[in-house]
């Protein structure tokens, strides 16, 4: 276990194993905890692996305030981890949030990153470009209302986040009460897709020059395939989706064999 502090705000994170780095990046509502079946399966492999709670969840800070979420910050945070570890380049695996916030590292730092993979959310480019991804969408709506969101969420033993979410980790909501980590992690919606944003120009990012590999699983109830094929547009390295059939958003805790 290891902490940086990056203009304040404190990052906890894990490292296993040696070899070339992979830096792992969890989404919503998780922590680090969720790549727990990939960290043996990549240091049996021979690599590095490094695991941070990113900030608003685990035992990382929670700094106050929607801006504090914004990716710019998330991606300073995550350089920090590598900074302090002295790592120059890494593997970068992102899920959700982590997805997002591993193509904008790919876009903005390209010498920070080695080999880019990214699991369930495409390139923030395409995301609300067609219909059927605004439809699944709707919850990030519902989500920029402070106190209606937290509310809906939670009440009821966590009643509607457990029907519309379907998460594999039964233990996900006790995390959440016990870190205080609601209202920093629906931050990261209001942070970063605003509902100005739905009906404005598309993200413009540069390019992504690492090799690039896209993962979606077919039981997604938040994602389209779609916003997934799509990311090759943005991508001028190489190039390569995988569809894993059956598994729900989380593929990495429900079909951890395929996903490694």
């Amino acid at each position: 276990m290891a902490r940086v502090t990056v203009d304040g705000v404190g990052i906890h994170y894990e490292v296993a194993g040696e070899g070339r780095p992979v830096l792992l990046l969890h989404g919503f509502p998780d922590t680090g905890a969720c790549w727990r079946h990939q960290v043996p399966a990549l240091v049996d492999a021979g690599f590095q692996v490094i695991v941070p709670d990113l900030r608003g969840y685990g035992d990382s800070d929670k700094p106050a305030g929607v801006e504090a979420y914004s990716l710019p910050l998330l991606a300073g945070d995550v350089l920090g981890v590598l900074d302090d570890l002295g790592v120059a380049k890494a593997h970068v695996v992102g899920h959700d949030w982590g997805a997002a916030l591993a193509w904008v590292l790919a876009s903005l730092v390209p010498d920070r990153v080695d080999q880019l993979v990214v699991l369930s959310v495409g390139h923030p480019s395409g995301f609300l470009r067609t219909f059927e991804q605004r439809e699944k969408s709707w919850y990030m709506l519902l989500f920029q209302f402070e106190g209606v969101a937290e509310r809906w969420l939670s009440d009821d033993d966590w009643a509607n986040f457990r029907a519309w979410a379907n998460h594999p980790d039964t233990e996900v909501t006790k995390q959440i009460d016990a870190n205080g980590s609601l209202t920093p992690a629906l931050n990261y919606y209001r942070a970063n897709i605003s509902p100005e944003s739905w009906a404005g120009a598309a993200i413009a990012l540069p390019p992504v020059t690492a090799s690039t590999m896209g993962v979606w699983s077919s039981g997604d109830m938040a994602l389209t395939e779609v916003q997934m094929t799509d990311s090759k547009d943005q991508v001028t390295g190489p190039w390569r989706f995988e569809r894993i059939e059956g598994p729900g958003h989380w593929m990495q805790l429900e079909a951890p064999g395929r996903v490694n």
